[in-house]
């Protein structure tokens, strides 16, 4: 596995655009180094698409839409070229993990066994989803038959996220190519590595102009991408900050988007919980993808009654999580993505250290790692829930711990965020769990369960978590267009107009 990493520090990959079928070889370019946050060496050089390389792919995706064959395919035609991405992703799924992992730091037991297998199953789930989709037939109306239909809505924008490369993004290409739409795709610049390699795997697979992507930094090539008038819509996952700027770009346009945007989302922990799952879920919702999810159950809230056991049990546990190279066995949390994200950690640990909060476990740069942007998984109790380490997204494995007396309180501060992505209840009381559920201002509510995601159902977020759901019927929605036909089953009666004259 090292010797893998070896050889992209000796010989660092070149990535570039991929337009109508074919990888480019633009005219000198930005070169944007893409580094490995383990070793803090070059793996890759990324040549940022300009904007006449992204006009190029989006002239590609409108002549595949407008004039190429894939929307005209049959439902068994397209299932046929989603099932052949999805294998081979799998028999490639050891490589992708590897570039994963090095890309991001993730530990390769978390890329090689949801990360890789969750991109692969995105374009199962939507091959299997659009052969049982349909439309609506309604005959309430004396006399006419009202039809619903879903077409595809053109070409699309597709913005994946640095956190979870290639599974993410795979979500919005397997959707939009469902239900008939060609895309163009542009992954994060700190993280291109697998999506660009997909690339070349599905090579053949699509008719040309199908899918195309660019790479760049947002402010350059995504925002080329986004302002383009010959784009449809936009998904973007990543940060509210730049989700808005991607809204105000879209709005001169009146195109259609798609946002899944930031978290923090509270985890609440009722005394009646089991304690062991709750605990473990909170472990898991706070480090794991080293502590870097937009649904982080990192907003811990815990009953007075088991607050001192649990409290100490997770501040012990999170002081032994083990750190080190994403690739070596048994390593739990790897390193930041950057050295910006390592300080974005510092800074919160001193925010919340001036801002009354108790330090429990970590709060500072990793020390026993020469190189890497390493950070102590990080847990603090805070005095209320009006300071920083509550109210803002950290994006790094950082866990906040508030303690509540009663229900009503706690739902209370669990609503008083801009967030509204994913909430968390762990009680074994149903009539509590129920309550709380339907309370909860998000967008999915997890019940003594930790992170999961169902591709049947919506996901997405209230507030500042973003617009619109992936998902089955979400993405549906998102990447077609709702027609309705009307047809006369007999002759309607109608005013005769304009016959005074005659």
């Amino acid at each position: 596995m090292s010797s893998f990493r070896d050889q992209l520090i000796h010989s660092p990959l070149t990535i570039t655009g991929y337009v109508d079928g074919t990888f480019l070889k633009p005219p000198p370019a930005d070169e944007i180094p893409v580094i490995d946050p383990t070793t803090e060496r070059r793996v890759a050089t990324l040549l940022e698409s300009s904007v006449d390389e992204v006009d190029r792919a989006v002239t590609a995706a409108r002549a595949a839409f407008d004039r190429g064959p894939w929307r005209r395919l049959t439902v068994a035609e397209r299932q046929t070229a989603l099932m052949a991405i999805h294998d081979v992703i799998l028999a490639h799924a050891d490589e992708l993990a590897m570039l994963e992992t090095i890309n991001t730091g993730i530990p390769l037991s978390q890329t090689r066994n949801v990360h890789i297998p969750r991109a692969a199953y995105n374009f199962r789930f939507f091959a299997e989803y659009i052969n049982q989709a349909g439309g609506e037939v309604f005959t309430q109306e004396p006399g006419l038959l009202s039809m619903v239909t879903y077409e595809p809505i053109g070409v699309c924008a597709l913005i994946g996220p640095w956190n979870m490369p290639l599974g993410l993004t795979a979500m919005k290409i397997a959707g939009a190519l469902a239900f008939g739409n060609t895309c163009v795709v542009k992954p994060s610049e700190l993280t291109p590595l697998t999506v660009t390699r997909l690339m070349e795997h599905i090579e053949g697979v699509l008719p040309q102009g199908v899918i195309n992507l660019v790479n760049g930094r947002g402010q350059v090539t995504g925002h080329a991408l986004v302002s383009h008038p010959g784009i449809d819509m936009v998904s973007f996952t990543g940060g509210t900050v730049t989700g808005a700027a991607i809204l105000t770009a879209l709005a001169k346009g009146i195109k259609g988007s798609a946002m899944e945007l930031g978290g923090k989302s509270a985890n609440i922990v009722f005394a009646d919980a089991d304690f062991d799952r709750a605990l473990d879920a909170a472990m898991m919702s706070s480090f794991m993808n080293n502590g870097q999810m937009c649904l982080a159950g990192s907003r811990i809230f815990v009953d007075r009654r088991i607050a001192d056991r649990f409290i100490d049990t997770f501040s012990r546990r999170v002081a032994a999580l083990r750190i080190g190279d994403p690739l070596a066995d048994g390593t739990e949390v790897g390193p930041m993505i950057n050295h910006a994200q390592r300080e974005r950690m510092t800074r919160y640990a001193e925010s919340g250290l001036s801002e009354g909060a108790s330090l429990l476990a970590g709060g500072h740069r990793y020390s026993n790692i020469n190189t890497g942007y390493f950070f102590e998984p990080t847990a603090m109790l805070a005095p209320s829930n009006d300071i920083a380490i509550c109210r803002e997204e950290i994006f790094g494995p950082f866990a906040a711990l508030q303690i509540f007396d009663d229900e009503e309180e706690v739902i209370a501060k669990a609503n008083e965020s801009d967030f509204g992505l994913v909430g968390y209840v762990w009680t074994q009381d149903l009539d509590r769990s129920m309550r709380a559920a339907a309370a909860l201002r998000t967008g999915t509510v997890l019940v003594n369960t930790p992170i999961v995601r169902d591709l049947r159902t919506g996901f997405g977020g209230y507030k500042q978590s973003g617009l619109g759901r992936e998902g089955a019927k979400g993405s549906q929605a998102m990447f077609t267009e709702m027609k309705t036909t009307i047809v006369a089953r007999e002759p309607r009666r109608m005013p005769r107009m304009g016959l005074a004259a005659s």
